[in-house]
């Protein structure tokens, strides 16, 4: 294990990996990543594995566009397969309302140069047969969305950065971060102590542990979260045989639910109100490839709307439960969507202590009070090329299958005031 290092990246989930990989893509090759266990033992590895490029922040559009068209360039440079099924995708409006949204979102992304389209219900079907139009008056096609294995996505960001000069050390935990006179950092590890200019925490499910180290207290938070599979289904065997293509990702806002194809079934999501923290002071430092038990009566509300929107799927049987913790951030305000968040909280520790602020802030705002009430980190340190990783390495873990952000009203606050199924706009 290296003593000396530019930079040091604790956590081995997909942002982590990331983050070490695009400083070597940046120019800085003398840089490494720890990780107490195995790559992408928190909670990287049980992830939907959905992506798409459409965001209520065009900025955020933007990164998430960008990450997509990296996939590729992973696996050519790396060798590993992001399995990357780009089958595109639609977000369904049920009210004017919605529909009004979906207008907007086009507009600022065809001028962030996304293709997005509006379509008709009917059109929506074509792709996606398990609809009921009664439900929906529109949607808007994004050609690039789809899915991957957010696992070997992960891996193939190591292996470019290993090819690049990177240094992953598994199985190293770190113990301790502590700031020498000279204002460098000295690393703890159970396996030895790497000096390093600079730390970034990418701690996710740990990130509080790690920041707790230099004295801060992150406000992230892990929240349970439930998706289930089903068992292959004639309706999407049959889609896959007369077309020769893969279903269709599918955004319900007002089911609060997503789906996508998974094998010859269907991997069924939803933005759950009845919401659950999962270890909120600490999280134990042997958690790791576990899953949480099941509880589908907690989402049953979402579960009964998804079977009125998607008819096929009462009938499906349950493959299996997936209920895992993933860790939330402060959200923060975007325009055309409430409660757009960042995935993960990440801090880069400056050699002076403080945490660095993003770009888009006040110059004298890195003030630690200032950052306990950011809800969006970014990476910097005056030219180093970890100012310019903040948003594209921060957005990363929606792109590898983190949850979009939930709708601002209850879902029982809607199904009360539903309206009768309205009659599909074929021209909208």
């Amino acid at each position: 294990m290296k003593s000396h290092t530019q930079v040091v990246v604790i956590g081995g989930g997909v942002v982590g990996c990331s983050v070490l990989y695009h400083l070597t893509k940046l120019g800085w090759k003398d840089v490494a990543l720890v990780e107490r266990s195995e790559l992408t033992s928190g909670s990287s590895w049980h992830a939907a594995g959905g992506f798409h490029t459409l965001n209520g922040d065009p900025n955020v559009a933007q990164l998430q566009s960008y990450t997509v068209s990296l996939y590729k360039e992973l696996e050519e440079i790396s060798g590993q397969s992001c399995s990357l099924h780009l089958t595109g995708g639609v977000m369904l409006a049920d009210t004017p309302e919605r529909m009004d949204f979906l207008r907007l979102a086009q507009a600022k992304g065809r001028y962030l140069g996304m293709e997005l389209e509006l379509i008709s219900v009917a059109e929506a079907k074509k792709m996606f047969p398990l609809l009921d139009e009664r439900h929906f008056i529109g949607a808007l096609w994004d050609p690039v969305e789809g899915h991957l294995d957010p696992s070997g996505t992960t891996h193939a960001y190591a292996r470019a950065a290993r090819i690049n000069g990177a240094e992953v050390y598994r199985h190293t935990k770190v113990e301790e971060l502590v700031q020498t006179p000279d204002g460098t950092w000295d690393v703890i590890t159970d396996k030895g102590t790497i000096r390093a200019e600079h730390v970034v925490n990418a701690g996710g499910l740990w990130a509080r542990e790690c920041g707790r180290m230099v004295g801060i207290e992150l406000p992230v938070l892990a929240m349970e979260h439930m998706y289930l599979l089903t068992d292959e289904m004639e309706e999407v065997t049959a889609h896959n045989e007369v077309t020769g293509k893969e279903l269709i990702g599918v955004l319900d806002f007002g089911g609060e639910i997503y789906t996508r194809q998974e094998g010859k079934g269907i991997l069924l999501g939803t933005y759950e109100q009845n919401c659950r923290p999962w270890s909120p002071r600490e999280t134990p430092w042997d958690f790791g490839h576990e899953l949480l038990p099941p509880d589908l009566d907690r989402i049953a509300p979402e579960l009964e709307v998804g079977f009125e929107h998607f008819p096929a799927l009462q009938n499906a049987g349950i493959k299996q439960v997936i209920n895992g913790p993933f860790t939330f951030a402060p959200r923060r305000q975007s325009a055309g969507r409430p409660g757009a968040r960042a995935s993960q909280l990440l801090g880069g520790l400056r050699r002076d202590g403080r945490v660095q602020p993003g770009r888009r802030r006040r110059p004298d705002a890195c003030q630690l009070d200032d950052q306990r009430r950011s809800g969006l980190r970014h990476l910097g340190h005056g030219r180093c090329p970890l100012r310019q990783l903040g948003d594209a390495c921060l957005h990363q873990c929606q792109g590898a299958g983190e949850l979009p952000p939930p709708l601002s009203h209850p879902l029982p606050q809607r199904r009360t005031a539903r309206r009768a199924p309205a009659p599909d706009h074929a021209a909208l």
